[in-house]
């Protein structure tokens, strides 16, 4: 008898198989039991049939009760009306541990209840569509960068410097030294561009960040690729190719997952490009407008990426921040030295800033002068000043937060379902 995955079972009708897994409804209709098991890639139906309530098989069926792991045995019939398409005809129930009052229940629990249980809550239907649509996403992402010629290179999570300024790093003790769970892997991705012409890095990023926002996580992913060469214009086309790619491998190989969260796929389905592209002096007037407090010189927050979404039912481009508020990195324009060659794409439907990035810069007295101006040390990176040194040229690239991502793919308001274990400003248990 084969051991057989619930996602693999139309392959073995009319045969015999063993499914293992975990009870996750049972019902009772007179002569008939129905026994719904999951088994992590699916869920199947079971019946069995008795003209004796206490048949062995019955009273096994009847000890069974939530979250009970099982291994069920017996044969595989098409069936139109069951989930899937296909039930099994229950010969054999073996009890491997019986569940005792498996606290999340059918009833409505709390948020805070359900984030002190998410070690369990992982297992509801929900919660299973939303990371089956985010190991699409990480595949994708992967699959894009790979099919394009990029090498994946893993970017040290302790670093002895900060990339984006020191007020949101967590510091901890490398022996002797400071270190700094790193905010990106972006600096160390810029040298191994100039070693291998384009790369990325893949990888948990941390931001000490007192925020507490549906859009906030401490601990998320981020991929972030760095192309030799290239310009403001190349990485905004790179970042438009990558989400586009990444809508179209979700809509085509987790439809069902978005059936089941009831995303609504028109929005998704209409993202093309090219996407608007506009500089931030464009936008700033409309913004205010609609009655926003921003001045120039202000970042874009929460309340302006939602009013971008009342413009465009697309992502937007927005390009040309004022230098003070982007990194010290950044290649100021040519033309407005007081403004950056960055860009931000906002997703649509109101879900905020899904990439940033730029071109950096390549010009060794420009950056030395940017260290000074922002105090940073400069024996830290002497190592990225190196870089200008010998064999400078034009380069870019961006950030793509994963989880926003999957926020918007799923159509989820809120950021802490987007990842198994979410890491919040006043949660890190369990």
């Amino acid at each position: 008898m084969d051991w057989v995955y619930v996602e693999d079972i139309a392959g073995h009708a009319g045969r015999e198989v063993e499914v293992r897994g975990w009870v996750y409804h049972k019902r009772s209709s007179g002569k008939v039991r129905f026994l719904v098991v999951r088994d992590g890639t699916g869920l199947l139906q079971g019946t069995m049939y008795s003209a004796d309530k206490d048949a062995p098989l019955f009273q096994t069926f009847d000890a069974l009760t939530q979250e009970s792991s099982v291994l069920v045995r017996g044969v595989v019939r098409e069936e139109k009306r069951a989930p899937g398409g296909f039930e099994l005809e229950i010969r054999e129930i073996v009890p491997v541990q019986i569940s005792r009052d498996y606290p999340i229940t059918p009833k409505e629990h709390s948020t805070p209840f359900l984030m002190e249980h998410r070690h369990l809550w992982l297992r509801s239907e929900k919660q299973h569509a939303v990371l089956r649509v985010r190991a699409e996403v990480v595949k994708a992402i992967r699959d894009f960068f790979d099919g394009r010629g990029f090498r994946l290179m893993d970017t040290p999570i302790l670093t002895p410097s900060a990339c984006e300024g020191t007020t949101t790093l967590f510091e901890t003790a490398y022996f002797d030294q400071k270190a700094y769970l790193s905010q990106s892997g972006q600096l160390y991705n810029e040298a191994t561009a100039m070693a291998f012409g384009k790369v990325y890095c893949f990888g948990p990023t941390f931001r000490a960040e007192r925020s507490k926002t549906r859009k906030h996580l401490i601990e998320f992913w981020m991929v972030e690729p760095e192309v030799a060469f290239a310009t403001l214009e190349d990485i905004t086309v790179l970042g438009e190719d990558l989400v586009l790619f990444i809508i179209d491998r979700v809509l085509t190989r987790r439809r069902a997952d978005l059936d089941i969260l009831e995303r609504d796929v028109k929005p998704l389905e209409r993202v093309a490009k090219p996407f608007p592209r506009l500089r931030y002096e464009e936008i700033l007037p409309r913004l205010q407008e609609k009655g926003s407090t921003i001045k120039f010189g202000d970042d874009f927050g929460a309340p302006e990426e939602a009013l971008l979404s009342e413009f465009y039912d697309v992502p937007v481009c927005i390009s040309h921040f004022p230098a003070a508020v982007k990194a010290f990195y950044m290649q100021p324009a040519p033309d407005r030295p007081d403004l950056a060659l960055g860009v931000d794409v906002i997703a649509s439907e109101s879900y905020g800033e899904i990439i940033g990035g730029g071109q950096r810069i390549h010009d060794l007295d420009l950056l030395e002068e940017r260290i000074r101006e922002h105090r940073l040390p400069r024996e830290a990176y002497e190592w990225y000043l190196d870089l200008r040194k010998y064999g400078s040229v034009p380069h870019s690239g961006f950030g793509l937060g994963v989880e926003r991502t999957v926020s918007w793919m799923c159509g989820i308001k809120h950021i802490r379902e987007t990842i198994p274990f979410p890491r919040l400003l006043y949660r890190i248990y369990p």
